[in-house]
C-alpha cells in the first residue's frame, strides 16, 4: 500500500487523491488475484489431478469426476486468496473489512458444504455399484447425514452473520426442539424405517414389491429417507413413504427371484359326464403313449393282481379296482412335466384333483418354472397348457366350458329341425 501511494505521489498527484487511488488499486488486485486464483485452480490444477486420476481406472476416481467434487473444491481457492489479501487492501476501513470478511466465511461455508454434499453423492454412485447395494440401501441414511451437515452449515452461517458463538445458536434450537421435531418427523420417520428396513434386508433396490393400496408393482428404483421410488410394468412411477413399508403389508418377490423357481399354478376343469372306466382298447391305445407307457402296464399288472387274490367278479364294473381316464391323464401330466426342461424337480411338484364343483373336477397343477425371468416364464406356462388342453380329448375327456351363444343357437336350430 506503502508503495502504490508513493508512486502515486511520485505522478504529482494530491496526498488525498494518491491514497484513494492507491486503496482502489489494492481492492482491484485482490479481485484480480482471486480471479487468477480460479482460473489456475478450475483449468490448470482440477484439469491436472483429473488427467492423473483417470490413469488409475478406480471407481473412486470416476465418482469424484462425475460429480465434479473437485471442481467443487477449486472454488475455495479464491475465496481464500481474498480474504488473505483483503486486510492488505482494506486496511484503513475496518468496517469495509470486517463486511467482506464476513461474505468470505459465508462463502466458505457454503462452498465447504456444497463440496461435501458432492462428496456424499459419489459415495453413494460407489456403492450403487458394488453387490452389497442390492441387500443394503445407504441412500436414506446419507440423505439424513447432508440434513445434518446443512443444519450445521446454517448455523455456522447465521452465528458468522451475527457475530455471535454457535453454541449460543445451538441453546436457542434446544428451546425448539418440539417444533424442529414437527418440521423434521418425515425425515426421522424416515431415518428409522431405513435402518429397520436395512437391518432386517425388507427390500432394496431391484426388488420386485407389491403394494395395491399406494398402486405400486414393479421393481424398486430407489430407497431414499422419505420415500421410495417403484417403477411399475407400465413404466410409470409410484412413489411410496418409506415409514408405510414398515408400517403396512407389502410384497416382495426376491424370495422367489432368489429361489431359482417360479410357480405355476393352474387348473385344468374337466367335464364330470366325459369321466369313466379304461377298457381294454381304451388300454392298449394309452400303451402307445411313450410317457405313460410303463405307469399303464405296470398299473395293469398290478389292479389284475389284486382282482384275483380278492377274487373279484368282473362282469360288473361296480367290482374290484379299475383303471379311469381321469387317473390316466394325471399321471400322463405328472409324466409330462417331470420330462419337461423347464420344471425344476427339486421344489413342489404337485398335480392333484381338487373337489369338485359346478365346474367341473379340477385337476391342479402345482409346480415351479426354473427360468424366473417374467417374460420367459409365461411363455414356459402357455406352452405346458397349450399342450395339454389338446391333448385331453385323446383320455376321451372333455374340458368343461359354459355354454355360449353358439351352444344355445346349435341348441335351439337342433330343436327346429326335429319339429
Amino acid at each position: 500500500m506503502d508503495s502504490l501511494i508513493e508512486f502515486y505521489l511520485h505522478l504529482g498527484l494530491a496526498p488525498l487523491l494518491a491514497t484513494w487511488l492507491a486503496e482502489g488499486t489494492a481492492v482491484f488486485l485482490v479481485v484480480v488475484a482471486g480471479f487468477v486464483a480460479h482460473y489456475v485452480a478450475t483449468k490448470v490444477v482440477v484439469r491436472t489431478v483429473h488427467s492423473i486420476i483417470r490413469r488409475t481406472r478406480s471407481i473412486w476416481a470416476d465418482a469424484l469426476i462425475e460429480n465434479r467434487v473437485l471442481r467443487q473444491l477449486a472454488h475455495l481457492a479464491p475465496a481464500l486468496v481474498v480474504y488473505l489479501l483483503a486486510p492488505l487492501a482494506l486496511k484503513g476501513h475496518p468496517s469495509i473489512l470486517s463486511a467482506a470478511a464476513v461474505a468470505v466465511l459465508v462463502y466458505l461455508i457454503a462452498i465447504g458444504v456444497r463440496t461435501a454434499d458432492l462428496f456424499l453423492n459419489a459415495v453413494i454412485d460407489i456403492w450403487n455399484k458394488s453387490e452389497a447395494s442390492r441387500e443394503v440401501s445407504i441412500k436414506s441414511f446419507v440423505q439424513f447425514l447432508k440434513i445434518i451437515l446443512y443444519l450445521t452449515a446454517g448455523v455456522f452461517a447465521v452465528s458468522v452473520l451475527l457475530d455471535k458463538s454457535p453454541s449460543y445458536l445451538l441453546g436457542g434450537l434446544t428451546a425448539l426442539t418440539a417444533v424442529l421435531l414437527f418440521v423434521f418427523k418425515d425425515p426421522i420417520l424416515g431415518l428409522v424405517a431405513g435402518i429397520q428396513l436395512s437391518a432386517n434386508h425388507m427390500v432394496a433396490r431391484g426388488d420386485w414389491i407389491e403394494m395395491p393400496n399406494y398402486g405400486a408393482d414393479g421393481d424398486v428404483l430407489e430407497v431414499a429417507l422419505t420415500t421410495v421410488k417403484v417403477q411399475n410394468w407400465d413404466k410409470t412411477i409410484t412413489t411410496i413413504p418409506t415409514y408405510a413399508l414398515i408400517s403396512e403389508s407389502f410384497k416382495n418377490w426376491r424370495g422367489m427371484s432368489e429361489s431359482g423357481g417360479r410357480r405355476i399354478k393352474r387348473s385344468i376343469n374337466i367335464d364330470l359326464n366325459s369321466i369313466r372306466h379304461c377298457d381294454e382298447e381304451m388300454l392298449e391305445r394309452f400303451l402307445k403313449i411313450q410317457y405313460i407307457h410303463d405307469h399303464v402296464d405296470r398299473k395293469k399288472k398290478e389292479l389284475a393282481e389284486h382282482n384275483q387274490q380278492q377274487q373279484v367278479d368282473l362282469s360288473h364294473l361296480a367290482n374290484g379296482r379299475r383303471m379311469t381316464n381321469v387317473g390316466t391323464f394325471r399321471a400322463y401330466v405328472v409324466a409330462y412335466l417331470w420330462n419337461h426342461p423347464k420344471i425344476n424337480r427339486d421344489m413342489t411338484f404337485l398335480v392333484r384333483q381338487l373337489a369338485p364343483t359346478e365346474h367341473g373336477l379340477p385337476i391342479e397343477i402345482y409346480v415351479f418354472c426354473n427360468d424366473v425371468v417374467w417374460a420367459n416364464y409365461e411363455s414356459v406356462q402357455a406352452d405346458i397348457f397349450d399342450h395339454l388342453l389338446a391333448i385331453v380329448p385323446e383320455f376321451e375327456l372333455r374340458v368343461f366350458q359354459a355354454p355360449s351363444g353358439n351352444d344355445f343357437r346349435a341348441l335351439a336350430a337342433g330343436e327346429s329341425s326335429s319339429r
